[in-house]
């Protein structure tokens, strides 16, 4: 009962955020959870030491370096320049946006991109003095969809891909078509939402966007990103290349080491760690192999079936923690790969259900709760209806 009583208060405070009374947030209910196991007897050091993927957190570190590198070169405002000057209706800059945020989520990860396009799009609302809530939407919910295509779009699916040993170009080709179908569900949906505010609206003139781009970091960045995807389709290992790549762009003269670090999460990394320890003390009960056991009389291993339950408790407990669990279940599963794919399908297009159903959802509520809140049911408006329809999609395209 111990380490089943310490998994099931570690995932109440990341379903919470938080304890009534305490200042103990996600990343120190999970360092708390990792450190009660080793007290109580449940795992031992090296036991723990055993159970944290460092090819997840490696894959997600070096992906960390590179992206700062590229934010820091002003790559993505000159990107989000590029939209403006070329979008004269405010359909066509939906367009853009949902456009540049789905497709850089899938190569890179979608919460930066929440973090680079949310305060870009903010600026541009307010030079053309234009409600920022349907573009602000579309930056998160786009940001999510895009991201289902890759292994480096997010990190449950950085996790997934180790956890599943499926080669980089297997999982894009898988699920590429899902993010594209996705992209225009999401562009869809908030247009028909927001018809006012995108069919009867004006031709629209933007204020020429101010960039600032460091051209030799900017070419160095751009060079190795490069060289880094055509490694990630060759088959070579997905962790190396990133941290590889991610080390090449620290030897540099022009950008102080401090600012690079500033830009990564190292809560998220520290987050992974503890939940990696978490879950392997709740594995050693048995409930798992109990748990599906019981499933298997619900067929879990069909693809609505665990679509479902994945998308379910993804919203409960977000997505990160959905995989682990589901982790030791899909590793049973007649077809493992299969179950690995529809559980990154499922657990990243959940994401776009309710504000809390993605970390890239709540990065873009907070950058933007001065200038544009964004209740719960304003998110709900648009987001209940591209969950349903890209789930029903996704489970759609993978069970054929």
């Amino acid at each position: 009962m111990i380490p089943l009583l310490i998994f099931a208060a570690t995932y109440f405070v990341l379903a919470f955020g938080s304890i009534p009374r305490f200042r103990i947030d996600r990343t120190g209910a999970t360092i708390i959870g990792a450190a009660l196991m080793l007290a109580t007897g449940t795992l031992s050091f090296d036991e723990a030491m055993h159970a944290v993927d460092h090819e997840t957190l490696v894959l997600l570190f070096g992906m960390m370096i590179v992206v700062a590198n590229l934010r820091l070169a002003g790559f993505f405002r000159w990107v989000a320049a590029w939209v403006v000057r070329h979008a004269h209706r405010p359909l066509t800059l939906l367009a853009g946006i949902v456009t540049v945020a789905g497709f850089f989520s899938a190569v890179f990860v979608n919460d930066t991109m929440c973090l680079v396009l949310t305060p870009l799009v903010l600026e541009v609302m307010q030079a053309l003095r234009r409600n920022p809530l349907p573009y602000l939407l579309a930056v998160a919910m786009a940001s999510n969809a895009g991201s289902v295509a890759t292994i480096t779009g997010n990190p449950q699916n950085m996790m997934i891909g180790s956890l599943s040993r499926l080669s980089y170009g297997t999982f894009a080709a898988a699920l590429t078509p899902v993010a594209i179908i996705s992209l225009v569900v999401v562009f869809a949906i908030v247009a028909l939402v927001y018809r006012r505010e995108f069919f009867h609206a004006p031709k629209v003139e933007v204020p020429p966007m101010r960039v600032r781009v460091n051209h030799l970091l900017l070419m160095k960045s751009l060079i190795v990103s490069l060289c880094m995807m055509v490694a990630f389709f060759a088959g070579q290992p997905v962790s190396a290349v990133a941290l590889i790549g991610g080390a090449l762009l620290l030897i540099t003269r022009r950008v102080k080491p401090e600012k690079v670090y500033h830009e990564i999460d190292f809560s998220l990394l520290v987050l992974f760690a503890g939940l990696f320890i978490v879950v392997a003390g709740m594995e050693k009960t048995g409930l798992p192999q109990a748990f599906f056991n019981e499933a298997r009389r619900f067929g879990l291993w069909r693809t609505p079936v665990l679509a479902g339950a994945a998308a379910l408790l993804s919203n409960i407990v977000s997505n990160v923690p959905a995989v682990l669990v589901f982790r030791p279940l899909v590793a049973q599963m007649p077809d493992p790969a299969h179950g690995w794919l529809t559980l990154a399908m499922s657990s990243t297009l959940a994401g776009n259900l309710t504000i809390l159903g993605s970390v890239a959802n709540l990065i873009v509520v907070h950058r933007a709760r001065h200038e544009a809140p964004i209740s719960f049911r304003e998110y709900a408006k648009a987001g209940i209806p591209v969950t349903l329809l890209t789930l029903a999609a996704g489970t759609a395209w993978l069970a054929w």
